[in-house]
């Protein structure tokens, strides 16, 4: 597992820039094959009475309030300046903007479709949370709740063609059972394997391994709206009182290491600032007497019992804190699993009450991706109220040009969230993929998005996959499972993507977005001829809408399965007509 490699964004850019030249070539003509009806494809040459495009702009009037309270976002105006051109004006430079539009939540949807399948006068759980059309190479034909998720293959698909003409998603949260399903070959692939399994795969000559490096963090959150952790010398006692390297050393697996800050070294300016506490039992039981609980405290563990890359047996794990907080700070604490789907929205809501165990894997190489979703102005309210001190350096390190500017603003921001302990950092955690010895094309992602399209499954027709759990939905606009997440991966597409195997962003449905010298307003190029799976054509109106309803809270189709939308405020900074705050 590599510990050393790091990315530079203003390199990421300049690969960007040499990829969206490569992909302006043959790839972005559809084969003939998958062009679209002429009918569907405006062009130059469309006839005199084919009505003008129109172009959307949001808001419709005026500019988002950039820096005017509430609003704490950074995007200030979309605009569809052609049927192929969007133009993204921001409130504040954003040097990482083309890896946080390539990630999944920001597939592009179409217009019509949108506005069928988001019924504004219904709550929530609406029909696109479980009904999807995109661009990408598979389709969705089943999802059979509680059992499997069948796709097939996108005959009109503008890039290459998947491999395997049918894709089936299944599930277990037994790392023994997605193995047991590999060795048997009823499944060809399978994600997490458990972490006494790696050398067994690799020495399986019918199997192959595919190991990934730990762009993810594990921690113990709490939430300060809460008592005793509204008290900081609770949170920093418990921060000193678990030992982490018991931990790591006794449940991860190889390529896993202590976690010195919440972002992995390998991501720039990620371990700026101070390590974090070293584990000191006593000095710990000490600060929980003067946080005025010297016979400490009764309290809950909540997580759910779901495999990650970060956290390979949550249960054991969650046993072992159990006992370190019993022995080292004498809290008792219950364990309490909760459903996978309930957890995350528990947590993006902030009712988690207890101690929580949860983790995060990378989606971009960028330190932002990492400290500004958890703790960013437009964070959720996993760990409660937010820290000026944090945010405010946040901000500050985001608006940044290059690494080396940025990197005072991250040393506070990091000694900040030391200090305020939100959450105390465990482990980046190595992890992998396995496959049976005949797919080729078989890869892990460092940023959890293997892409199945490619992968050839020997002689067969199909290819059967096995993660861990089921998708709580399919919009993955509202979703934040990496289950989900890669599911939606393999059908619908964003204006850049993630290179295979890789993290670098690369066009996809825009063949080049160019920034302006600030890096405040950037031009998106969208790729000719691109359909849905309905057979409707991309236009720049489904760009702006995609994003519209994502940023602005009050928009009528600001709804999906729980309206949360985590993703945008967290990426972003906020959103438009932000909720009132709970509390």
């Amino acid at each position: 597992m590599i510990r050393s490699r790091s990315w530079s964004l203003p390199a990421l850019l300049a690969s960007a820039a040499i990829a969206a030249s490569a992909c302006s070539g043959a790839t972005a003509t559809p084969s003939p094959s998958a062009e679209p009806p002429a009918s569907e494809a405006p062009s130059a040459s469309a006839p005199e009475s084919q009505a003008p495009f129109v172009g959307m702009t949001y808001p419709e009037t005026g500019e988002a309030p950039c820096g005017v309270d509430p609003y704490t976002g950074n995007f200030k105006k979309i605009t569809a300046t052609a049927a192929n051109e969007v133009v993204f004006d921001l409130c504040n430079p954003d040097v990482a903007f083309l890896s946080k539009i390539a990630f999944t939540s920001f597939a592009i949807n179409d217009t019509a479709w949108l506005e069928a399948k988001i019924d504004p006068n219904k709550a929530d759980n609406q029909a696109i949370v479980s009904e999807v059309n995109g661009t990408g190479p598979y389709m969705l034909k089943a999802w059979n709740r509680g059992q499997d998720i069948t796709l097939e293959a996108n005959p009109n698909y503008w890039g290459e063609k998947a491999k395997a003409q049918t894709l089936i998603i299944q599930w277990s949260t037994e790392a023994a059972q997605r193995l047991l399903e590999l060795q048997s070959g009823t499944v060809d692939g399978i994600d997490n394997p458990g972490p006494t399994d790696f050398q067994t795969i690799a020495n399986d000559p019918n199997l192959q391994l595919k190991e990934r490096e730990g762009l993810n963090v594990f921690y113990v959150g709490f939430n300060n709206t809460y008592a005793p952790f509204d008290n900081v010398k609770v949170r920093q006692a418990i921060a000193m009182g678990i030992d982490r390297q018991r931990i790591v050393d006794r449940f991860y697996p190889p390529g896993s290491e202590v976690a010195s800050h919440f972002t992995p070294c390998s991501i720039p300016n990620g371990c700026a600032g101070e390590e974090w506490y070293e584990f000191d039992a006593a000095a710990a039981k000490q600060l929980l007497a003067e946080a005025g609980f010297p016979d400490g405290f009764e309290t809950k563990i909540q997580y759910r019992d779901v495999v990650r890359g970060y956290l390979p047996d949550p249960n054991v794990v969650a046993q072992d804190i159990q006992a370190q907080l019993k022995a080292n700070l004498n809290i008792t604490a219950t364990i309490e699993v909760q459903e996978s789907g309930t957890f995350l929205d528990n947590a993006d809501a902030g009712k988690l009450d207890g101690i929580h165990l949860l983790g995060w894997g990378a989606d971009y190489p960028d330190v932002t991706n990492f400290l500004d979703f958890h703790f960013g102005a437009g964070a959720s309210q996993q760990f409660g109220g937010k820290f000026d001190d944090i945010t405010s350096a946040l901000a500050e390190g985001a608006a940044g040009a290059d690494d080396a500017s940025r990197a005072p603003a991250y040393e506070r921001a990091n000694n900040a969230i030391k200090a305020n302990v939100p959450m105390i950092p465990i482990a980046h955690g190595g992890s992998a993929t396995a496959y049976r010895a005949d797919v080729q094309g078989a890869h892990s992602s460092p940023l959890g998005n293997e892409n199945f399209s490619v992968m050839t499954p020997g002689d067969r027709n199909q290819f059967v996959w096995m993660q861990n759990g089921e998708p709580p939905g399919l919009y993955c606009a509202d979703e934040t499972d990496g289950e989900a997440l890669r599911v939606c991966e393999q059908m619908t597409e964003a204006l850049y993507a993630y290179e295979i195997g890789g993290t670098a962003a690369i066009p996809a449905l825009a063949t080049e977005c160019v920034p302006n010298a600030e890096l405040t307003q950037w031009t998106c190029t969208l790729r000719e001829g691109v359909v849905f799976h309905d057979g409707s054509t991309l236009d720049a109106n489904d760009v702006v809408l995609t994003f519209a309803v994502q940023w602005d809270a009050a928009h009528p189709l600001h709804k999906g399965r729980d309206n949360s939308f985590t993703y945008f405020p967290g990426l972003f900074g906020g959103f438009l007509n932000p909720p009132p705050a709970e509390g």
